[in-house]
């Protein structure tokens, strides 16, 4: 037993603590958690708020996407009709798919878990919140002005995977598709920003004691979603930079006649693409695994197990990229193997299916709210969009089917099954959590049946119009086809869903009502932590989990938290803190100090989307000037963390005596860097990949004939560089522990930078010597974008650096301040390792292959 555990346990004895606690203390603790009104409230970055904000701008996108499938569905209803042409179909089918599945799903999941995980948790909030709002902020302006290009004729037509060759810049010469590159590669971004957040904050913040057989579904749930995306992101996001090359300066990635391929492209956006929807289905999944048991008033059936599964799905399913190419004319073994898996990701589904409905019958009789029609609609229709999918995943099925309205017809099935109504059945169930009335149950009965009915009335007729080979991404057909009837048939359901979906919007508007002391409550009778009674710091105090339904299993937990008596009664600090606990145990480590309202997250988001967003339409100095404000804005942000020990540990109850700073692995920050260097190496993971891939399709022309490689001198010399460079980071490293002089531990650690510049940028020029160019082949194209990724880190270095030798120069980084230099010495050494690599591939490879 460690000393933590040890005096964990004996802090244990006296809780809950029946001494009364001075009214002055809540006073305290509501001041600092005070929220900002009026015109700072953008600055806000409670949970509750942020998480709320998050929410309500996914279901406008959702809204939104939905508008334009009537549209679409409007022009299909009949033959030849001429409601809308077939350029302007194009955009509306590439902005519905677009929004839908990364402004809507993803998005609205993770907002999810950004309102529910720290109540869950029975944390203050979670740990990074201005992360939080600066994804939020960043996804939210980025996806607005997006949007508002299907107003002008400027939106992405290419579909909403963007297959080349038909958006590269040889077919797709205009911005249309630098649009879909450059802002949705950037709201990525936001979203791998919110994974960091919750996969730090549902291992490091949860309540003590609640170890990970503890755990609520929904935070094992998003503790896979989060890694999913940490994992699949890269792919896409490389794919996007890999495209923009191409369409910018014409690096021929995709381009077959220099070298390129475009199967490439499909690849990188299907081993993101496929994962994508059990990325978002596993968080519905995790909603319903917490819903289920309050509906059904039992435990939940096969707890380990639904766990299991869900790793298990998180695993399989980037076995399945390959699903989405069988009639690409890839060899038999590659499509067996795929439709294998593809197969078997059923198996854990079928899982969770069945644990659902055993806590049913295993519990009392279900009551007809509107979350469990909800939950029940998704069994249905989820399990039928399963049934097509073993169906699509069979080979020769697929090949018949692929591209007709039957695929179309299985996507909306288990998307809209799969995580639509999970999460509205989430939003009536915990909408009391955060507002101050429940919504209603007779308007929103209303809202499930004509959702429920308009999703048969729309999608079931699509499997027949496939079968009798209506092909997608159509804007018309013929009346010669037969299909008038299902067709019209079709559009009325659509217009049903959107009824539904109307008639919500309007229940949302008349009813919730958010505010910082009051809501609802435990209207439905939840067993979780999430039912505490909370205001703008969450719980009063934070108590000690001993079961997986603690409300259910001791029912005076809910005012002993009330009163105080737990863990961390107030504001010990006079700051915004929480508790840092263990991650397997849940053993408390550390109190951590939360940033609190600021602008500086806001300015950076929104500067970050001017500059992506300028890049679209080639405004570079507009572009520069948001750039730098972002960069200076994010300096600024960070530049007041980092505070050090300046507070003596303190009684955070029990008798237990926590510190308020920690060095070294256990630092939640640290465990952000290693999640980030994960993200960051995925993306040079598929760089590599690439790089061999499109030396596989055409290994006579890598390199091409005539090329030259760099010497073995200039390799070893590369290597000797990137070594001096870790060299010089390790003198820095030593001089700042040894507590010396602030210029012995800067000249180190600049010089350390400027050696690493040299061997990037060097590595880099030393190819342009041997005349190899990355416009002319796909070859140069490849190495030249290993180095670019680079460059990229390079550049995140030099800033990272520069920040902590001016911090070091101004005291506030030394030999006990240094979380700072730490993350940025963790980071740096992965730059090295990965530049290490890219000198080895790309001047060993051709040598090795030719």
């Amino acid at each position: 037993m460690t000393d933590e555990e040890a005096a964990f346990r004996a802090a244990a004895k006296n809780l809950p603590d029946p001494r009364p606690r001075p009214e002055e203390e809540l006073k305290i603790l509501e001041e600092v958690w005070r929220q900002p009104t009026g015109w700072r409230l953008p600055t806000a970055v409670n949970n509750n708020i942020v998480g709320a904000a998050y929410v309500g701008a996914a279901l406008l996108f959702f809204v939104l996407a939905g508008c334009l499938a009537l549209l679409m569905r409007s022009q299909l209803a009949t033959p030849m009709a001429e409601i809308v042409g077939q350029d302007t179909y194009n955009q509306l089918f590439t902005m519905h798919g677009t929004v839908m599945m990364f402004l809507f799903a993803v998005p609205a999941v993770e907002a999810m878990g950004v309102l529910l995980l720290p109540q869950m948790l029975a944390a203050r909030d979670l740990p990074f919140p201005r992360l939080s709002a600066f994804a939020f902020w960043a996804y939210l302006v980025g996806g607005l002005v997006f949007f508002t290009t299907i107003f002008f004729g400027q939106s992405p037509d290419g579909g909403w995977f963007m297959y080349p060759p038909l958006t590269s810049y040889i077919y797709s010469p205009d911005s249309k598709a630098d649009w879909w590159l450059l802002g949705i590669g950037f709201i990525e971004i936001s979203a791998i920003a919110g994974a960091i957040e919750i996969v730090v904050g549902v291992l490091k913040t949860r309540s003590p004691g609640m170890s990970l057989d503890k755990l609520p579904l929904f935070g094992w749930a998003m503790l896979v979603f989060a890694g999913m995306i940490i994992v699949g992101f890269p792919a896409i996001i490389l794919g996007t930079i890999l495209l923009e090359l191409e369409r910018a300066f014409h690096w021929p990635f995709f381009v077959a006649e220099k070298g390129g391929d475009p199967l490439l492209w499909q690849h990188l956006f299907w081993f993101f693409g496929h994962p994508e929807v059990y990325i978002i289905f596993i968080p519905a999944a995790g909603m319903m695994s917490m819903i289920v048991p309050v509906v059904a008033r039992a435990k939940l059936v096969g707890y380990r197990l639904i766990v299991a599964a869900l790793v298990a799905t998180g695993f399989i399913s980037f076995g399945l990229w390959v699903h989405h190419m069988f009639t690409t004319g890839l060899p038999p073994i590659s499509t067996g193997f795929f439709s294998a898996a593809s197969m078997a990701v059923a198996i854990p589904a079928g899982i969770q299916v069945f644990a659902w409905i055993a806590t049913i019958m295993a519990g009392e009789r279900a009551r007809w709210n509107v979350p469990t029609l909800f939950t029940v609609g998704f069994l249905i229709i989820f399990t039928m969009g399963g049934l097509t999918g073993v169906m699509v995943a069979m080979v020769p099925f697929d090949w018949q089917a692929h591209d007709t309205y039957f695929v179309v017809a299985h996507l909306h099935y288990v998307l809209i099954g799969g995580m639509v109504f999970p999460l509205f059945a989430a939003i009536y169930y915990w909408v009391p959590m955060v507002s101050r009335f429940a919504l209603s149950e007779r308007v929103g009965k209303w809202v499930f049946w004509l959702m429920f009915t308009g999703m048969h009335l729309t999608f079931l007729p699509m499997h027949w119009t496939g079968f009798a080979g209506m092909p997608r991404r159509v804007y018309t057909y013929l009346p010669e086809m037969g299909l008038d009837g299902l067709n019209l048939v079709s559009t009325m359901g659509a217009f049903t869903i959107g009824a539904g979906v109307a008639l919500f919007v309007i229940d949302m508007a008349l009813k919730f009502r958010m505010t910082q002391d009051e809501n609802a409550g435990n209207v439905y009778g939840g067993g979780t932590l999430e039912w505490l009674p909370n205001g703008s710091y969450a719980a009063r105090s934070i108590p000690i989990v001993k079961s997986r339904e603690p409300l259910w299993d001791n029912p005076e937990l809910s005012d002993q938290v009330e009163k105080g008596q737990w863990f961390l009664p107030g504001a010990l600090t006079r700051r915004r803190e929480t508790i840092v606990t263990s991650p397997l145990k849940a053993i408390p480590q550390y109190l951590v100090i939360i940033p609190g309202p600021s602008w500086w997250h806001v300015v950076a988001a929104v500067f970050t989307a001017v500059f992506f967003l300028s890049l679209t339409v080639k405004m570079v100095l507009v572009a520069v000037i948001g750039g730098v404000i972002a960069i200076a804005a994010m300096l600024r942000w960070v530049w007041e963390l980092d505070q050090g020990p300046d507070h003596d540990p303190v009684d955070v109850g029990g008798g237990l005596k926590l510190p308020v700073y920690m060095l070294g692995n256990k630092n939640h920050a640290i465990w952000a860097v290693w999640v980030l260097i994960v993200v960051i190496g995925m993306i040079f993971t598929c760089m590599v990949f690439s790089y061999v891939y499109l030396w596989s399709v055409q290994p006579d022309r890598w390199p091409p004939p005539g090329t030259r490689l760099p010497g073995l001198l200039h390799t070893g010399g590369a290597l000797l560089l990137l070594a001096g460079s870790a060299g010089l980071l390790a003198i820095a490293d030593r001089m700042l522990t040894q507590g010396r002089g602030k210029a012995a531990v800067v000249a180190p650690l600049l010089a350390g930078v400027l050696v690493l510049g040299a061997a990037v940028g060097g590595d880099i020029w030393l190819w342009t010597r041997t005349g190899l160019w990355p416009s002319e082949s796909g070859y140069g194209a490849s190495t030249f974008a290993l180095g670019f990724l680079n460059a990229q880190n390079l550049a995140a270095i030099t800033f990272m650096a520069g920040l902590v030798a001016a911090r070091i120069l101004v005291g506030r980084t030394d030999n006990v301040r240094r979380l700072s230099f730490d993350t940025t010495r963790l980071l740096w050494r992965y730059t090295i390792v990965q530049a290490a690599v890219t000198v080895i591939v790309a001047h060993g490879f051709p040598r090795l292959v030719s």
